[in-house]
């Protein structure tokens, strides 16, 4: 199993992560389908004011780039892309087009 945490921005708007947030009470089952297919277990999704987090449970052969043919195959999935990124924004230091940031971990604590 691998464990990845991503970031992402809405746009700042209160209506705007209401509307965003409704959606993701009714996620489309295609969409979901997709998801199971590229290998993701289990999916979180947190949110403080504007700023989302993803936490994703993965197979261990689970990949981003196959991740990415796998949606690129799906119309819905690509429907569902263009429809959120109405609500979404890239964090500060994104490339045009990038959407959620992997976030690299610095910091572990066990006992």
């Amino acid at each position: 199993m691998k464990v990845f945490y991503l970031v992402l921005d809405l746009k700042n708007d209160a209506d705007s992560i209401q509307e965003y947030e409704a959606y993701h009470q009714n996620v489309w089952p295609e969409v979901l389908e997709k998801i199971k297919e590229s290998g993701i277990n289990s999916c979180e999704i947190f949110r403080v004011f504007n700023r989302l987090m993803m936490r994703i449970e993965t197979t261990d052969s689970f990949s981003f780039e196959a991740k990415c043919k796998i949606d690129l195959s799906s119309e819905k999935v690509l429907l569902w892309e263009d429809l959120m990124w109405k609500y979404q924004q890239a964090i500060p230091g994104s490339k045009i087009g990038e959407k959620w940031q992997v976030m690299e971990k610095i910091f572990d604590f066990k006992t």
